[in-house]
């Protein structure tokens, strides 16, 4: 169901002054040679530290095919996204993940009779960033998009918003009056005092426009009588000219928009749809769902009918891309050409996460159809079903450490990447038994903080986490504890902490098993090995036992009085890869060394004044005192300079994509603005 469009031309161009090596080379001729020889699945199994990325990124040159990378989250996604920009800087590399950064879904709960009104905070900059990747697809070829499972998310018609797009040149006969018009048309918004993105102001016989696609450009577009004389694009807060354009493409301001002529069969088959269901509730005796119903819908059609657009439009999605019911919406998937790459990181993880997803959509819209909020074919704005995505699949590398049932079944080539080119070995592995491990486990950790490095144990339940948290602090130990209730800032903040020093034991239940690195860490411990289940099975043991390859000194402790077959299959596995990276440092004499990896702090920014990309990226002698506290404590110049300071490292993180600094930039920029008012 790909949307055919005219593609430019373009080349991807690796930009790197690494070359493959150890087992990379022969990973990447087997992938390449499988894609060109039509397999549609392959698998590329490799272990961490062994440069999967950089295989992926060598793969894609030589295939030379627009490619989306789906990650589990949006962490690991802005991760591998900053890494394909470094390795291809002349390309364009997108990001693309849930523009929220706080949801909460429309929803009816029946046995308390309460609506909740949908409410979200969207995320100006990742929102540009969805724009500019939809974009880039329908312009050019030499596109990866790196995203999250929020692109099997419905997000409008790929041919509506190619049509939709505005499109200027130089000499072109058009009116000033016209151009306009097709703004409005694409849900621009004129404001000629203050441009945000998806906005314009007219100056006489000049427009500039704030494109939902641009990173501060304006376009300046004046006009010689009915002809577009210059097309230049501006610097939005110097107003320095930057460069003149012989084109320019002009995107709508949301995916959602659509022509008129479409909007007006929408409503049309919007009220035979409501007029339907008014028959049908009314003869089931629901009045009060009927009223319901017409009051809001009919608001709806109101707002439609006037303005093209009405809050909550993405219900009425089916009747906007005039598909019939139960047809799949389209999502990002649809605007690639039908030669498309598909690479899934992390699939054991992200592939069930896909899943998933349709069953949790439908429950809660079914309350909101029952009870008259929601037309019926709300039910049609929605993620893909499995089956779906799966006939959407271009052709698939698949790539995890530990493969899931998914990768096994469809597998028709898998490759694998054992050797880390650091010479990295996997952990040594002990079994300890249950009883006397606390005070084994004391001993461990004294011998590994004494060295430097940093610990992580791994239990079974909060209240064991909290409770063995206590006991270690007892013995005089630095520890803190992890869990699903810290926040993700927070967790954030944590885990940067570890990694500088701060304190030296993580416990927790689930400890980034996938994708995070803290090379830092040399011993695992984990509690009750012998439970089986799923935070006990071998895939997870296997992430687990994973997290310590970035240290020399790596060393994990299973704690159990049986070996489970989860436990037998997981070391075994670990044994079998350590060995022949053994025999790879061996034959090429290779020293292994920990990783060396930057730490990155926003909490120090307005310490001294040095921006985040120069400094040290953690001073222990301030971390008694939390930057709110810092900044409750600054007088009104100083919080003028770090009011400064933060805009411009909240710009500088979004523009590198770590959007949970820059999360934390914006929070902090709030609190400093609101002391200084």
């Amino acid at each position: 169901m790909q949307y055919k469009s005219d593609h430019l031309p373009g080349v991807f161009k690796l930009q790197t002054d690494f070359n493959p090596t150890g087992d990379q080379p022969q990973a990447i001729a087997k992938l390449v040679e499988g894609i060109e020889g039509g397999l549609k699945y392959q698998t590329l199994m490799g272990v961490t530290g062994s440069g999967k990325t950089f295989t992926m990124a060598n793969v894609i040159q030589q295939v030379q095919r627009p490619t989306l990378v789906i990650a589990p989250n949006k962490t690991l996604a802005g991760q591998l996204c900053a890494e394909f920009k470094a390795f291809f800087p002349d390309n364009a590399v997108e990001y693309f993940v849930s523009y929220y950064d706080f949801y909460q879904p429309e929803a009816y709960i029946p046995t308390t009779d309460t609506f909740i009104e949908k409410d979200a905070a969207i995320n100006d900059e990742i929102d540009r960033l969805r724009h500019s990747a939809t974009a880039s697809l329908l312009e050019r070829r030499d596109v990866i998009v790196v995203a999250s499972v929020s692109c099997i998310y419905g997000l409008g018609s790929p041919e509506s918003y190619s049509t939709m797009m505005v499109n200027l040149r130089p000499g072109m006969i058009k009116e000033r009056d016209e151009v306009i018009e097709e703004l409005v048309n694409i849900q621009y918004v004129r404001n000629d005092f203050e441009l945000q993105r998806g906005t314009f102001r007219v100056r006489g016989d000049t427009v500039d426009i704030y494109p939902s696609t641009s990173e501060g450009v304006l376009v300046r577009v004046s006009f010689f009588g009915d002809e577009i004389d210059q097309i230049v694009e501006i610097d939005r807060l110097s107003g320095k000219r930057l460069n003149a354009r012989s084109y320019m493409a002009i995107a709508p301001a949301t995916h959602y928009a659509t022509t008129d002529e479409r909007t007006k069969q929408a409503i049309i088959s919007i009220q035979a749809e409501l007029e339907e269901r008014l028959e049908e509730l009314q003869s089931e005796g629901k009045a009060v769902e009927a009223y319901r119903l017409e009051q809001r819908t009919r608001y709806d059609l109101e707002m439609l009918a006037e303005t093209g657009f009405t809050k909550g439009i993405e219900n009425y999605s089916r009747h906007l891309d005039g598909r019939q019911p139960g047809e799949p919406p389209y999502t990002l998937m649809d605007f690639f050409p039908e030669d498309y790459l598909l690479m899934i990181d992390e699939s054991h993880v992200t592939v069930p996460q896909i899943g998933g997803m349709f069953n949790g959509d439908r429950s809660r819209k079914t309350s909101l159809v029952n009870f008259g909020f929601r037309l019926p074919s709300a039910f049609d704005n929605r993620p893909l079903m499995f089956d779906e995505f799966y006939e959407r699949m271009g052709q698939t590398v698949m790539v995890s450490a530990t493969p899931g049932k998914f990768e096994k079944a469809h597998n028709q080539q898998l490759v694998e990447q054992v050797i880390r080119p650091t010479g990295l070995l996997d952990p040594e592995i002990t079994i300890h038994p249950v009883e006397g491990q606390i005070d084994y486990l004391i001993e461990q950790v004294k011998r590994t903080v004494e060295r430097g490095e940093r610990v992580l144990v791994l239990t079974l339940t909060k209240k064991m986490a909290e409770d063995l948290t206590d006991f270690l602090l007892g013995a005089d130990l630095r520890v803190r504890y992890l869990h699903s209730e810290i926040k993700n800032d927070e967790r954030l903040h944590i885990l940067r902490e570890l990694r500088a020093g701060v304190f030296d034991i993580l416990v927790g239940i689930n400890l980034l098993r996938e994708g995070i690195d803290l090379p830092e860490v040399s011993l695992i411990a984990i509690l009750d090995a012998d439970r089986q289940g799923f935070l006990r099975s071998t895939t997870s043991l296997i992430q687990i036992i994973g997290r310590a390859a970035r240290n020399v000194n790596g060393h994990v402790i299973m704690f159990a009085d049986e070996v489970t077959d989860s436990m037998f299959a997981a070391i075994s596995e670990t044994n079998r890869r350590r060995s022949i990276q053994e025999e790879y440092n061996e034959v090429n004499n290779i020293e292994p060394k920990t990783i060396v990896k930057e730490i990155r702090d926003v909490l120090d920014t307005f310490d001294d004044g040095k921006s985040i990309k120069s400094k040290k990226r953690r001073r222990t002698d301030t971390v008694g005192q939390t930057p709110e506290q810092k900044i409750a404590a600054m007088k009104p110049s100083e919080l003028v300079r770090t009011i400064e300071k933060l805009e411009g490292e909240m710009n500088r993180a979004a523009a590198d994509l770590n959007f949970e600094d820059a999360a934390r930039f914006r929070d902090l920029l709030i609190l400093a603005k609101g002391y200084l008012d």
